[in-house]
């Protein structure tokens, strides 16, 4: 048995990175799927079988992860989906002509989600109007992010910003670099290494879209840092466990209800409530407090429904057990009286 990492996911079987040097294609032991079903995701650490007779590995068991970003599954309707396990950082990019602050929001839970630093990348700064689009866009987005999170610029102009991300990636460390299609990630990531090793389509002049290429999540590494992941666009951001996500990406909303008069209180019209009193007095932006509101009552219907899907997932078990008891004893009475008319 073998040691390796899970290098690359597309649309065939995981890349598996070996000790020697050597990169695997294995598939996953019928056992593990069937025992755990569970699927190798980038940057896991399997333990990997080479058959003599066999063209491929086989992964026999993934290793606990420390760190896995998690999203629910956009498929299924209370499953939750690993994108990528074992990271230290998460750079949520943005194109700063074109800031989604909403979308903003839910990344950062997500990100926060992962126990992992978090840093936010403004890109193609190259398409704003002048510099003072520029500084009403970073403050606009430093306001949302907080103190706790960077917020920085980068563009292919200016190569001490390219510097300042690859100095939050240093050797033995990996980043997962998020957002959605367009928003120049693999520009980045070619920046970053110093070579195009991610392919990037033309975009249009004036706003700066295009189609996103990546499709497949590889770690590449980055030369005298760590390694980064570019994950294909997400368009599903679900969320999913997402507590301490949100208590992280609003820590100001959470420190001001921790001021409010009752530990239960919703924030509505309860005397006392300190993020009522922030609204009215203009401290907290009602569309940010609207959205937090938003977003966790999402991650409370999802709560309800994992929590149904259980019950009912318990109830059926407990049938099949009761229906198991059932024909068991229906079997033994037509034994029983099978007996008695052989004795008459």
């Amino acid at each position: 048995m073998i040691q390796g990492r899970v290098v690359k996911l597309d649309r065939g079987y995981p890349l598996v990175a070996l000790p020697d040097g050597r990169r695997l294609r294995c598939e996953h032991a019928t056992a593990l799927v069937k025992t755990q079903d569970q699927r190798a995701v980038i940057g896991d650490i399997v333990e990997v079988e080479i058959p003599a007779d066999h063209t491929m590995g086989i992964i026999e068991a993934i290793e606990p992860r420390q760190r896995e970003f998690v999203r629910k599954d956009p498929t299924e309707r209370a499953q939750a989906q690993v994108l990528a396990a074992n990271f230290d950082r998460v750079i949520v990019a943005q194109p700063l002509a074109e800031v989604n602050l909403r979308r903003l929001e839910r990344e950062l839970v997500l990100a926060h989600q992962t126990g992992a630093a978090v840093t936010v990348v403004l890109t193609k700064t190259d398409l704003a109007e002048d510099e003072a689009q520029i500084e009403a866009v970073r403050e606009k987005v430093r306001a949302l992010v907080g103190d706790s999170v960077e917020t920085l610029l980068v563009t292919s102009a200016d190569p001490q910003s390219v510097e300042a991300v690859r100095a939050l990636i240093p050797p033995q460390t990996m980043a997962v670099l998020m957002g959605r299609s367009g928003v120049g990630k693999s520009s980045l990531v070619n920046l970053l290494v110093g070579e195009d090793v991610q392919e990037t389509n033309a975009v249009r002049e004036g706003d700066g879209k295009g189609r996103h290429t990546t499709v497949s999540r590889e770690i590449i590494s980055i030369p005298g840092g760590g390694f980064i992941v570019d994950m294909p666009g997400v368009r599903g951001l679900g969320l999913w466990e997402a507590e301490s996500g949100l208590e992280a990406a609003f820590s100001d909303i959470t420190e001001l209800a921790n001021q409010c008069r009752f530990r239960d209180c919703r924030h509505q019209d309860e005397p006392g409530c300190a993020v009522q009193a922030a609204l009215q007095e203009g401290s907290l932006a009602q569309a940010r407090f609207d959205s937090y509101q938003a977003l966790k009552a999402e991650a409370e219907t999802l709560e309800r429904r994992r929590e149904e899907a259980r019950w009912m997932a318990g109830e059926r078990k407990s049938e099949g057990g009761r229906g198991a008891k059932a024909k068991r004893g229906r079997a033994k009475s037509g034994s029983s009286r099978s007996s008695k008319k052989s004795r008459s």
